[in-house]
């Protein structure tokens, strides 16, 4: 595999919606999330009504990467061999084997009877009330498994049905209809402006959000316009993902939609359009007769491995872009490399302040590495974490936002990340600070 990526090798440029072109506002979006959730299981399923209050430092607790042990009520925070680094209730689980291979964990969802990935904004603060839960059965009951999970479950789907929005549904979709700018950010202008420079490129754009239709338009005529239409060649939305990319077009066909109605199952995609539901590999035969060529190379941004990275990587051999906020929340660094460049070819990388609660866990530490106690009198160790070695195994390269890359020309040559290269390799504009050697870890001028 060559070295560097560029999207003007790209045919096909792909988007997911929330956390990618739609960014939230962090600290008000985790609250609502947090307390659609709990408001059901207080009010629905009986439980404590202590549930319903937060205090202000408590999404500290909120860390992507965490997995849950279901019937334990404990949550891990993994190394990359898939080692137990920290866990909630300290000590119970410390450096025990975690016996999965790394790719199981995508497969995670719902369903799942054992275990639960938190590797997104939308999901993030049912972390923190799980762990609520668990504590407040403690108190209560004192129990040795927990069976909270399907109330958990639950709410989650009260509150995000494909009917919600329609019927104003739960706690969720209400707030943010009558709220919208409490929210959701707008689109910066280059990002706009960048989107209209690679369809005048000749670059085929998707659209593909497991969000319904109705809250798509909600959100994109927020944060794009009302004229967010014509940025994109084909919308898919309910999609499902990672189904879409898994799922074969008989178990999962594309509809057409009416007045965000489903309609009939299609046989083929045929022209462009907006569609429901659907499939990568109906999706990419189009896309083969709208390039003219056998094999178009199709790039995706997302920012969630369970949903978008690992399975547009691993079922459709896709080029991936990961978005990974966490990068505004680790004073990133410039090396001076990045620094000899021309102003032309640099990104607007935007100098954001600390916005998010829960960038750098306080609790969990550094999304990235974590430090492993010596035995004995051997010192501690870094080693990386399991989020961290997912983003450099299935991503092609990982960056804060868009707008960091917007201002680029399109042949700019991105360094990918590769076995071949250093472990900071793919991070623009640059890597992330837990990540570099101490004698590079400092600010440089």
């Amino acid at each position: 595999m060559q070295q560097h990526f560029s999207l003007a090798d790209c045919d096909v440029v792909g988007f997911d919606l929330d956390h990618t072109l739609c960014r939230y506002h962090l600290p008000q979006s985790a609250r609502l999330i947090y307390d659609s959730f709990a408001q059901y299981l207080v009010t629905e399923k009986g439980y404590d009504e202590d549930l319903l209050i937060l205090a202000p430092d408590s999404l500290d607790f909120c860390c992507k990467g965490l997995v849950l042990d279901i019937e334990e009520g404990n949550f891990l925070k993994l190394a990359e061999d898939g080692t137990v680094l920290r866990s909630h209730f300290e000590g119970t689980a410390a450096m025990i084997a975690f016996l999965l291979c790394v790719s199981s964990l995508f497969y995670f969802g719902l369903g799942s009877s054992k275990y639960y990935l938190y590797d997104n904004y939308f999901d993030l603060p049912g972390a923190l009330l799980c762990a609520r839960v668990v504590d407040s059965l403690d108190q209560h009951d004192g129990q040795k498994k927990y069976d909270f999970w399907k109330d958990m479950v639950a709410a989650i789907q009260h509150n995000y049905k494909i009917t919600a929005f329609k019927e104003d549904c739960g706690t969720y979709f209400p707030e943010v209809k009558n709220h919208p700018d409490k929210y959701l950010q707008k689109c910066p202008e280059s990002v706009k402006k960048w989107l209209k420079q690679l369809k005048n490129a000749g670059k085929i754009l998707l659209l593909i959000t497991s969000s319904h239709s109705d809250y798509c338009r909600l959100l994109c005529e927020h944060v794009l316009g009302n004229d967010f239409e014509e940025y994109f060649d084909i919308l898919i939305t309910n999609a499902l993902k990672p189904g879409f990319f898994s799922h074969t077009p008989n178990q999962r066909p594309f509809r057409t939609l009416e007045n965000d109605e489903e309609q009939e199952a299609l046989m083929s995609l045929d022209k462009p359009g907006w569609y429901s539901q659907g499939n990568a590999i109906q999706l990419f035969d189009l896309l083969k007769k709208m390039t003219g060529k056998l094999d178009p190379k199709v790039v995706y941004f997302g920012d969630s491995m369970h949903s978008d990275i690992f399975p547009a990587r691993h079922y459709s051999n896709w080029e991936t872009v990961f978005i990974l906020e966490e990068l505004l929340g680790d004073k990133v660094t410039v090396p001076a490399k990045a620094e000899c460049e021309p102003l032309e070819k640099k990104g607007k990388y935007e100098g954001d302040q600390l916005r998010a609660p829960y960038f750098v866990s306080k609790q969990w530490g550094s999304f990235f590495m974590d430090r492993v106690p010596g035995l004995e009198n051997a010192e501690e160790t870094l080693v990386h974490t399991w989020a961290c070695k997912c983003i450099s195994t299935y991503s092609t390269i990982a960056i804060p936002s868009l707008e960091a890359i917007a201002d680029l020309p399109l042949d700019y040559r991105f360094t990918r990340f590769s076995s071949n290269s250093s472990a900071t390799a793919g991070y623009y504009p640059s890597p992330p600070r837990a990540l570099l050697p101490n004698e590079e870890s400092v600010t440089m001028k």
